[in-house]
């Protein structure tokens, strides 16, 4: 993937983020997922049913890095059973560290595949992600 077609991806989902706005349906988890370092303080609900995640959302404020991360791993998580996610996120968190990683399962997420040049952003990229780990230690 190019620098220009990432730098798209990552724009459009920082400035229309899919599924921001938290409901207060029943049958949610949500945590609160937040950078010491910098300004990211995300809320993060998500709903499942059977082991599949099929709502997840957020709110809070947080730099284009964070919003696009939360936004691109909604889309891609949506629909995904737990050991899926599991998969993706150690994927993920494998490619932001600049280890070897199945870039198969990441679809969109592959955008950040040079952040662990960015060490301070790495912690950006990846607070969605600790969010979805709180919610799975919840329900499990």
């Amino acid at each position: 993937m190019d620098e220009k077609l990432k730098r798209d991806i990552i724009l459009e989902n920082y400035q229309n983020p899919v599924n921001k706005g938290l409901t207060d349906s029943s049958g949610y988890v949500k945590v609160n997922t937040r950078n010491s370092s910098c300004v990211d303080n995300i809320d993060v609900m998500a709903k499942l049913e059977n082991g599949v995640f099929i709502d997840i959302r957020f709110d809070g404020e947080a730099c284009a890095i964070s919003t696009s991360a939360t936004s691109i791993m909604i889309k891609t998580l949506i629909g995904k059973n737990v050991s899926e996610v599991k998969n993706i996120i150690d994927n993920y968190e494998k490619m932001i560290n600049d280890e070897e990683y199945d870039k198969d399962v990441l679809g969109q997420l592959v955008v950040y595949n040079t952040i662990a040049k960015q060490p301070s952003r790495k912690k950006c990229a990846f607070l969605p992600f600790e969010a979805i780990k709180q919610i799975i230690n919840e329900i499990e």
